[in-house]
C-alpha cells in the first residue's frame, strides 16, 4: 500500500502495445494515478510487479505464457501484493469466475467509460471490489448459490454486519469507522465470514453478501 496522499502506482499488463499506450495515456493525467510500469505476458507481469510493488495491476486474461488467471496467484503471493483489477475483452463466464476465485478485486471490459476504469481502480486499491454488470448476475448465482456455500445461519449478528458492508465494497479502514471498532477487529470478522461461508475472498464474500440482500447502500 502506498503512503497517504502518494498516487495510486499501476502497472500495465496487456499483450497489445496500442491497449497500454492508451491506458498510460489516459490514466497518466488523473489526479493521483501513476503508471508505473508496463507488461506483456506473465513472466514479464510478475517480474514488473515484483521489481516495482505497484499498488494496482490492471490484468488482461489473454496473455503469452498461460493467461491472467495463471498471473493471478503469481501476482498475489508478492510481499507486498498488489491488487488486481481485471481488464479484458473475454467475458467467459469460466474465466471470469476463476478470475474471481483466484483473488482478483475486480473484473471490467475492455468497453468500460474511462471515468468508470479510474473510479474502479481507486476502489480496488482502498479495499473495495468492482464487478462488470455483464458478468456480474452470472458470478452471483454461482459463487452464492446453496449448493456453493452453507447459510447465514453460520454468522452472528455482527458478522452479518461486516458482511453487508462488504457488499457496499469498503475496506477494513472504512469498516472500522462504520463500526467504531478497531481495524484488527475487522480482520478477525472477515476472516471468520469467510472460514464460516467457504470463500476465499472479499470479493466473493461482497458477491455473497449482494445475493442475499444484504446490502442496503446505507
Amino acid at each position: 500500500m502506498n503512503d497517504a496522499g502518494a498516487p495510486i502506482r499501476i502497472l500495465v499488463v496487456d499483450d497489445h502495445p496500442v491497449v497500454r499506450e492508451g491506458l498510460r495515456s489516459y490514466l497518466g493525467t488523473r489526479d493521483g494515478l501513476e503508471v508505473v510500469g508496463e507488461a506483456e505476458d506473465v513472466d514479464t507481469a510478475v517480474e514488473a510487479a515484483g521489481a516495482l510493488s505497484p499498488d494496482v495491476v490492471l490484468l488482461d486474461l489473454v496473455l503469452p505464457g498461460g493467461g491472467g488467471v495463471a498471473a493471478l496467484p503469481r501476482l498475489l503471493a508478492l510481499d507486498p501484493a498488489p491488487r488486481v483489477l481485471v481488464l479484458t475483452s473475454f467475458s467467459g463466464d469460466d474465466q471470469a469466475l476463476a478470475a474471481v476465485r483466484a483473488g482478483a478485486s475486480g473484473w471490467l471490459g475492455k468497453d468500460v467509460p474511462p471515468t468508470e476504469l479510474e473510479a474502479a481502480i481507486r476502489t480496488v486499491h482502498r479495499g473495495g471490489s468492482v464487478l462488470d454488470p455483464a458478468v456480474a448476475p452470472r458470478l452471483l448465482a454461482e459463487v452464492s448459490s446453496p449448493s456453493s456455500a452453507p447459510g447465514l445461519e453460520q454468522l452472528t449478528a455482527r458478522e452479518r454486519e461486516v458482511l453487508a458492508l462488504l457488499g457496499l465494497g469498503l475496506s477494513n479502514r472504512e469498516l472500522a469507522g462504520r463500526l467504531f471498532v478497531a481495524e484488527k477487529t475487522v480482520k478477525t470478522h472477515v476472516s471468520a465470514i469467510l472460514a464460516k461461508l467457504q470463500l476465499t475472498d472479499r470479493t466473493q464474500a461482497a458477491l455473497y453478501a449482494v445475493h442475499h440482500n444484504l446490502v442496503d447502500g446505507s
